[in-house]
Formats: structure tokens, sequence, C-alpha cells
């Protein structure tokens, strides 16, 4: 017997997890991740490689809702580089002032 999966199952959100942002189901890892390393040139297959936790099923459910949703993700990605960089430049001038 032939099981199907109804692919709007693989992605949710609950406010309660990172944020309330789009998260695959029964995990704790982001769609936001995913689309990171993707962008960084890594293909689904290596995603998988690299977090066996994760189906390749898993892996591309996570990039289809980020090609649907590529605005959202991308501007989310923006942000936590942005903060990521102003950290970074707050943790700088620190050590600069304290030698």
């Amino acid at each position: 017997m032939v099981t199907s999966i109804d692919i709007g199952t693989l992605i949710t959100r609950d406010p309660k997890l990172r944020g309330g942002r789009p998260i695959i189901a029964g995990t704790g890892s982001s769609v936001r991740r995913i689309a990171a390393l993707y962008k960084q040139g890594h293909s689904a297959e290596e995603i998988a490689a690299d977090k066996p936790h994760l189906t390749l099923v898993q892996i591309y459910a996570a990039l289809t809702y980020y090609h649907a949703n590529r605005e959202e993700i991308d501007t989310d990605l923006a942000e936590e580089q942005a903060a990521y960089e102003q950290l970074a430049a707050l943790h700088y001038s620190q050590k600069q002032s304290q030698q």
C-alpha cells in the first residue's frame, strides 16, 4: 500500500517555536536556516547529508516554501544579518576601548 503525504503538513508555524517563523513540522529546524544554506550554494542533497535528522523530502519542502515566500524569508535573513553585524560592531568597539 502506498502512503501519500500531504505536503501542506510538512511546514508549520508555532508562536512558541523560533518566534513563529516557519519550521519543518516535527522538528526545530527553520525554513530560514535551510534557505540560508541553499543561498550559500549547498544543494538539497548536501543539506540533507549535513542534517541527518531531516529527510530529503523535508529539505525540499523547506526550499519550496522558501521559493514560494522568498520575500518573507529573504527579509528575515537580512534582518538576522543586520542584527549580527550590529552586535559584532558593538563587540569590536568594546574590545578596542579596553585596550
